[in-house]
């Protein structure tokens, strides 16, 4: 190989690549591949991906998942987030856990198997953009382009950090944005109808909501208020007060049906979701995905952080990779070398082990 993945690996990090401005990792990623016999390498916007060589219409498609992009560097760094720095196992730098050593590791593994005969799915390796921000011109775009091309996977490994454990399940996501109306009048002779009144009763039922549904694997859906406003000065009885819920969904309910539900709880509200589209993602046990993963002694949990999965609706998906959920998004991120090189021989050895 040209260049191997720990040196790809500092490459992506000391190139800046916020989501939706990627496109210079993306131009790592489509070169590296290129230059290493993945294949035809094939790019959609900033999303970089590859198939098997030998693609077999008679095997299941399992995508290998990770992305490329990265929020913007916490203030409180003490290192400069670009610089790729070795210090014994540790490589520091922006992007090292989350994601770049799940996408590397996933490449690596990719490179490993792709002329296998016996393989018993056909892969494709995605290497994606926008997730941090579930971007428009991400997996939103990426999915339906592949179905276009008759490539809807049948299952999907994401690399994401989980300390190489497989995470079965997310919740989804709802940001709801709340208004009760009433009537304006002078506080002091008692006028008009008090809308703070009429949301403070309505955010009571939203926090006593217990729809007949619960999802076996997520329990019950989580209604929180977190915002509130209302009110122009002391003495007139407000017309409208608007306040924010944010629901945490799950999988009993499509995101669409808890909308409902929860106008239905309500008396006075005006609930308006800001977006429909982070659903919950819920793996069966018994997958051959989830069966592979326990094979090699995996302990399968519910993981508390989102991503690319909640877009990946009615696709049987989970979620594993190297490193630490804690280590996302704070100050001085870092991966230990030895993660990766674990996560490849893990990977390896969980996709051969599939049964279908």
């Amino acid at each position: 190989m040209n260049e191997d993945h720990i040196s790809l690996l500092q490459r992506l990090i000391s190139t800046p690549s916020f989501s939706r401005e990627e496109s210079a990792t993306a131009d790592i990623w489509e070169e590296w591949l290129k230059e290493n016999g993945a294949g035809e390498v094939k790019r959609l916007h900033n999303n970089v991906y590859v198939l098997t060589p030998n693609f077999d219409p008679s095997k299941p498609i399992l995508m290998l998942n990770s992305h490329h992009d990265t929020v913007r560097p916490a203030a409180s760094y003490t290192r400069a987030p670009f610089s790729p720095d070795i210090e014994g196992d540790k490589l520091y730098g922006l992007g090292s856990n989350d994601a770049g050593a799940s996408g590397v590791a996933l490449a690596m593994a990719f490179l490993a198997l792709k002329d296998d005969p016996n393989l018993p799915v056909n892969l494709i390796l995605a290497i994606t953009a926008a997730e941090e921000v579930m971007g428009e011109f991400g997996m939103r775009a990426f999915l339906p382009y592949l179905a276009e091309n008759g490539l809807t996977p049948d299952m999907v490994l994401v690399g994401e950090p989980t300390g190489m454990q497989p995470a079965i399940a997310e919740r989804g996501l709802l940001v709801l944005d709340c208004v009760a109306k009433g009537k304006a009048g002078h506080a002091a002779r008692n006028e008009g109808v008090n809308a703070l009144y009429r949301a403070i009763e309505d955010i009571n039922l939203l926090r006593d909501f217990a729809p007949e549904k619960t999802s076996h694997v997520l329990g019950p859906i989580k209604v929180s208020v977190t915002m509130i406003n209302c009110g122009s000065q002391h003495n007139v009885v407000p017309d409208s007060c608007s306040y924010v819920a944010d629901i945490r969904t799950t999988d009993a309910y499509s995101n669409e049906e808890t909308v409902e539900l929860l106008r239905q709880c309500v008396n006075w509200s005006e609930l308006t979701p800001r977006s429909t589209r982070v659903h919950a993602s819920v793996i069966d046990d018994q997958h051959p995905l989830v069966k592979a993963a326990t094979y090699l002694g995996k302990e399968t949990f519910v993981s508390p952080t989102t991503s690319d999965m909640a877009l990946m609706h009615g696709i049987p998906s989970l979620k594993m990779g190297p490193g630490q959920s804690a280590r996302s998004h704070s100050a001085d991120e870092f991966i230990y070398i030895s993660e990766i090189s674990d996560a490849i021989d893990t990977y390896i050895q969980l996709i051969k082990n599939i049964k279908i």
